[in-house]
């Protein structure tokens, strides 16, 4: 009985044998395609190219996102910390009593509760500060009963007995109260962290449309190399050696994209960074680094481009093995 294989080289007798056919055919069949010199998929086809160039965006595009959201998340958390080490400490104007001896006392107690690195009262000319977006520049501070304000920073916050140090100044000092700034670290918390969700759900929509675009840019390149799968198939090369060819070819192309992707990312935030940097005494450039830090994404951003690279890289190896199979399939 005669392999079924013999028939399918028939079609293919007065083929150059110069070629890779030639050499598959001088070979031998059926196991001898894997000592074929050169590659069998040409390496500088339009269609690779222009997967190469798919990838790469869809890449950077992701990489860019995580960036974004490693900064919001780290900014999130130098707020958090900052607020927490900080406590204020408001001493009321009350009628027939020195504010200003009452401050001092409240300064005194403060500075003596564990945790506490220092105390201090804001100057009127602070205080004047604060006041001008409401009430204009130029003010007598004199003639208007604001209170005096303490600003209390904390060397420990696990340290600090909050509760006993606000009873003791209410106890001890007239018109004094505590603010630890409870109310608007859980908001700032609460904002962070919906900015971070918000920051992610839309890496993941990111990610969603890059494994698309891969797997339909790697379907589009194997479909003009249909031709190169069947022919090998029918001259008795085994499926699992075609598969591994197309996987290897499109593993190189889809980390050169991915590489080449994530590397523009990695230098778009270095420049940023850089250029920020420099500007960081104007007023713009303190904005943003009270918003976002040095605006640098730090080794877990870097990390994570890198990650994102080789993970589309095998996403795009393991498209195309999946499409030859697929495609030996329905010519069995």
């Amino acid at each position: 009985m005669s392999d079924p294989r013999q028939t399918r080289l028939d079609p293919f007798p007065l083929k150059d044998r110069s070629g890779l056919f030639g050499r598959l055919l001088k070979r031998g069949r059926r196991g001898a395609a894997s000592q074929v010199a050169g590659p069998i998929v040409p390496a500088g086809s339009i269609a690779g190219r222009s997967l190469t160039i798919v990838v790469a965006i869809m890449s950077f595009l992701a990489c860019l996102t995580l960036g974004a959201v490693t900064l919001v998340r780290d900014a999130s958390l130098d707020w958090q910390s900052d607020i927490t080490r900080e406590i204020t400490i408001q001493v009321r104007p009350v009628e027939g009593v020195d504010t200003a001896g009452e401050a001092q006392k409240a300064i005194d107690i403060a500075t003596a509760a564990p945790g506490v690195a220092s105390a201090r009262a804001l100057a009127d000319w602070e205080n004047a500060k604060l006041l001008e977006p409401w009430l204009g520049s130029g003010l007598d501070m004199s003639d208007l009963p604001i209170p005096h304000l303490i600003v209390v920073e904390l060397s420990d916050p696990e340290a600090v007995n909050l509760p006993a140090l606000s009873a003791r100044l209410s106890q001890e000092v007239k018109g004094a109260s505590l603010d630890d700034h409870r109310t608007w670290t859980d908001r700032l918390k609460a904002m962070a962290n919906a900015t971070v969700i918000i920051g992610f759900s839309i890496l993941a929509l990111v990610f969603v449309a890059t494994v698309l675009s891969v797997v339909f840019a790697t379907r589009g390149a194997m479909s003009s190399n249909r031709d190169i799968v069947s022919v090998l198939y029918y001259v008795g090369a085994e499926a699992g050696f075609i598969a591994r060819e197309f996987q290897r070819h499109f593993l190189l192309l889809g980390l050169k994209g991915g590489l080449l992707g994530a590397a523009s990312a990695c230098v778009l935030f270095a420049v940023l960074s850089f250029f920020i940097g420099r500007s960081i005494a104007t007023p713009e450039g303190d904005q943003v680094s009270a918003l976002f830090g040095r605006f640098a994404i730090g080794p877990t951003g870097y990390l994570g481009a890198l990650f994102i690279a080789v993970l589309i890289a095998l996403m795009t190896a393991v498209t195309s093995r999946l499409t030859v199979y697929r495609h030996l399939a329905s010519i069995e």
